[in-house]
């Protein structure tokens, strides 16, 4: 069995200028790539920060929320998590859990849930890390730093490494996209709820707290 060795990264310091920064690793010409081992390291060793790695393998690293995009957060993923709870079929998850797509990017949704059948395929140790599978359903809660276009193609990207359902929550334009399997997209103007359909059976966002 190979023996990965433990790497130190410096820390480092973002200016909060309230965008997402991008970076790749490059030596000389030739392009680098974290392996999975050394980017959970690498978010470990900077877990103050929110990091994320797209599928080229340059990395994300992004600003704290504002305090009214986080108190929106929070009642997504209270009502979220409460639900999961009386449901038992499977787990909600924060805006801190990562998950690795099968495109090879690792992303952060803002909330999400997994079913318990596909969780139990993994150990408890391979739990602690980033799991390898995209989640049944994602959301995405567009802040006052994320273009639409961005959080449109965030969307696009979970639904094409198999999410089943995909809401991205814009609260300034008070408008839910709905993203599903099979590539439908519907657009809610200003609605009081949002269906979790046969993905959430029984769940419904009550968005009169979000707006």
């Amino acid at each position: 069995m190979q023996t990965v060795s433990k790497k130190s990264y410096s820390k480092i310091f973002v200016p909060n200028r309230g965008v997402a920064l991008r970076f790749k690793f490059e030596s000389g010409i030739k392009r680098l790539r974290f392996t999975d081992d050394e980017f959970w390291e690498f978010c470990c060793q900077n877990d103050e920060m929110r990091i994320e790695m797209t599928k080229e393998g340059d990395v994300i690293i992004m600003p704290p929320t504002g305090s009214d995009a986080g108190d929106r957060n929070a009642e997504i993923t209270m009502q979220l998590r409460f639900w999961a709870k009386k449901n038992m079929k499977g787990k909600s998850y924060d805006s801190s859990t990562g998950f690795k797509l099968p495109n090879g990017a690792t992303l952060s949704p803002d909330a999400s849930w997994v079913r318990k059948e596909r969780i139990e395929k993994f150990t408890a140790k391979q739990r602690e890390k980033f799991l390898p599978l995209c989640p049944d359903f994602v959301l995405e809660l567009r802040s006052a730093t994320n273009s639409l276009k961005s959080s449109q193609k965030k969307m696009e990207e979970y639904i094409e490494n198999g999410a089943r359902l995909g809401w991205l929550i814009d609260p300034k334009n008070k408008r839910v996209y709905i993203y599903r399997a099979n590539g439908e997209i519907e657009i809610l103007e200003n609605p009081n709820k949002v269906s979790g359909e046969d993905v959430l059976i029984d769940f419904n966002l009550d968005l009169t707290e979000i707006w």
